[in-house]
């Protein structure tokens, strides 16, 4: 049996006493939340709404713990180590669990061994935003614009091997151009330089982007899941703007150490899954671009699987590493 698949089913099956007693008392005293990010960033804001989440749903404080540094790794190697006892959740999404495993040489941590998916809170696509004097009103534009200039348009991301640039690079080969990556050390530097023209281009995330594109400092072109999304209903989809077979969708969730007992992991689950449904929930996760999930930790963890190994096969040809 996989290693992962063993730790979840060990976690799920549970059955010792001392377990059975911690369980029967929780939670008690301060819960810790692990936003592997700075604050501000999209980790931390949903980070922020979870902690308000279970904090009144438990009865109980829940401080979010900023761990920045390594695209996640820092954090996700600190919830790793952490007793698995329920007091200890992180933030986790497609980035920590399904790309950093296949870019760095070492991440500290095991994506599929050392966490038990708890929910998925919310998928969400990111936007696709250029300069606001960049001479393309679609993405098929920008894609003319590209072939005619090859290796001219530059585009940012928040850092070599974070989900936008891996977005990007997707982008790049499914649209067969050549362009040029400018990394930066976050994702507010690399917006600063758009605003300002220094760089042609970003996919990023759509609650962020959206409010410079209404103040009209920079344009959106696309977003890069299926359908349209509510917080930007008049942004046409990269289909609908000229580059059919492109999608990116990321997804963000909260997981718990290994050997967690399965019944707090279920009542984890399903204390977010009733806040996630409830109006209020869903209204607030469409403002940031995003729809929610609400799934089981099995289902959660099923997708966990696959998304590691559809990155596997991308990094790997892409022969990205991070630095």
């Amino acid at each position: 049996m996989h290693k992962a698949a063993l730790a979840v089913l060990l976690a799920l099956v549970g059955g010792a006493p001392a377990a059975t007693a911690q369980t029967q008392q929780y939670p008690t005293g301060t819960i810790r939340l692990i936003a592997p990010g700075p604050p501000g960033s999209p980790r931390d804001i949903r980070a922020r709404w979870t902690a308000d989440q279970l904090a009144s749903a438990l009865g109980q404080p829940v401080m979010v713990d900023n761990r920045a540094g390594a695209g996640g790794n820092i954090g996700m190697e600190a919830a790793a180590k952490s007793a698995p006892d329920g007091r200890t959740l992180v933030i986790v999404d497609n980035g920590t669990l399904a790309m950093n495993p296949h870019l760095y040489e070492r991440t500290g941590y095991d994506a599929l061994a050392d966490f038990i998916p708890v929910v998925r809170l919310v998928e969400a696509p990111l936007m696709l935003a250029v300069r606001a004097d960049l001479p393309a009103r679609s993405v098929a534009d920008m894609i003319r614009l590209a072939k005619e200039k090859p290796g001219q348009l530059t585009y940012g991301s928040p850092g070599v091997g974070t989900p936008p640039h891996l977005a990007n690079e997707l982008f790049k080969r499914t649209a067969s151009i050549d362009v040029s990556h400018v990394p930066y050390k976050g994702m507010s530097p690399a917006l600063t330089d758009l605003m300002a023209g220094r760089i042609d281009y970003m996919i990023d995330n759509i609650g962020l982007l959206a409010q410079q594109v209404a103040a009209g400092k920079i344009r959106a072109l696309a977003i890069t899941g299926p359908r349209r999304v509510a917080a930007v209903p008049d942004v046409p989809t990269m289909a609908e703007a000229g580059l059919p077979g492109y999608e990116f969708t990321a997804w963000m969730g909260v997981a718990v150490p290994a050997g967690t007992p399965a019944a707090i992991v279920q009542r984890l689950n399903a204390e977010l899954v009733r806040a996630l449904r409830t109006p209020g929930g869903q209204t607030w996760f469409e403002s940031q671009g995003g729809e929610v999930v609400a799934d089981s930790p099995e289902v959660f963890a099923k997708a966990v699987r696959s998304e590691h190994a559809r990155w596997r096969e991308v990094i790997q040809d892409a022969r990205i590493k991070a630095e």
